[in-house]
């Protein structure tokens, strides 16, 4: 059997000083080592390989040379963040926020590279090896599955907001019946998510996975860090996957304590403008963003386009019919005229 030399074959050869030429000629190259042993051999005067792997992820610095994407890819750095992903898609299964194929998790790497999960693939039984590299137009550069469709509205959203290193899209029930109803989740309610999430705003309905669908979800990031979107699910961004996560699992959350405490039978409460004037302040110099920055308390807790959709009412035990009580009292008033005039 022939062997198999890969790029670590090669990198391992010029670190220990060895020079590309004595590598057999009869053997099998794959791709990424063919290019390298190209690169080398364009190299002027030079017979060394590409440089090692960098500690982390560089910061903006493009990575086009394909020895260099491989390695990337390979990194422990990156091996890491598809583990961490493979770990999301999990819990987004596990507590059904995903179904089928459906939710998509992404992570910027350097200025032109973001790490995304493949199409086609449940999130809760992803593998390291399934994830993909994409440039910011959503050329795919490496990986063996093709990479989501819906990635183009993450990369939409990372143009849009400097500070969008991550994106994850699920469809939880609870807050995706809020995007179907195309109706905002009320606020002033629970402290936690004014503070995390805040006020919701909602995208227009568009096909998903088109660069449309993800221009209108950009031009609401600016001051929301989760989005409904209209008859779709929910979009959410941060600096990371798991705070990316994490907001999916409040939001979630808040919908469903809205939604069954909507079926008490009683006017929901909520706590004063002025107090969510004190959230806000915090959430200011945490530095996540929210719309409601800067407005007046008067202008706070406006929850009147919030209409439960179900309350409980117990009908009366006996209820009369209306028929019944007019027949009733035109017999009366008969009976009384009669009287009257047996009186007279």
């Amino acid at each position: 059997m022939k062997q198999v030399i890969s790029v670590k074959d090669i990198e391992e050869l010029l670190r220990r000083g060895g020079n590309v030429q004595s590598l057999p000629s009869e053997a099998i190259y794959t791709p990424s080592a063919r290019d390298l042993l190209r690169e080398i051999k364009d190299r002027p005067g030079k017979s060394a390989g590409c440089s090692p792997a960098p500690a982390a992820p560089p910061a903006a610095k493009k990575c086009e040379p394909a020895c260099d994407l491989e390695r990337l890819y390979h990194s422990p750095e990156v091996e890491a963040l598809k583990e961490e992903m493979c770990d999301i898609g999990r819990r987004l299964w596990q507590r059904a926020y995903v179904d089928g194929n459906g939710g998509n998790i992404s992570i910027r790497l350097q200025d032109n590279l973001v790490l995304c999960t493949p199409t086609l693939v449940s999130k809760g039984f992803m593998k390291p090896d399934d994830m993909c590299f994409v440039d910011l137009d959503g050329n795919q550069k490496m990986g063996a599955k093709k990479r989501t469709s819906e990635i183009l509205m993450h990369l939409e959203m990372m143009k849009a907001q400097p500070k969008a290193k991550a994106v994850v899209h699920c469809h939880p029930p609870y807050a995706t019946a809020f995007a179907v109803a195309q109706i905002k989740p009320p606020t002033c309610m629970i402290p936690e998510i004014e503070v995390m999430v805040g006020e919701l705003a909602i995208a227009d309905y568009d096909t998903p996975g088109t660069v449309e669908m993800g221009k209108k979800v950009a031009a609401l990031v600016e001051n929301h860090n989760t989005v409904l979107m209209a008859n779709h699910g929910v979009v959410a961004w941060s600096h990371s996957m798991e705070d990316a996560y994490f907001k999916m699992e409040i939001l979630e959350a808040y919908c469903r304590t809205v939604v069954v405490g909507a079926q008490l039978g009683t006017e929901m409460k909520t706590f004063s403008p002025a107090k969510l004037k004190d959230l806000l302040q915090i959430k200011q110099k945490l530095g996540i963003p929210d719309s409601r920055f800067g407005l007046k308390e008067c202008e706070l807790c406006d929850n009147s386009e919030w209409r439960p959709g179900v309350s409980c009412q117990v009908p009366p035990a006996n209820p009369e019919p209306a028929a019944d009580r007019q027949t009733e009292s035109l017999v009366q008033s008969i009976t009384d005229q009669i009287l009257a005039r047996l009186k007279g």
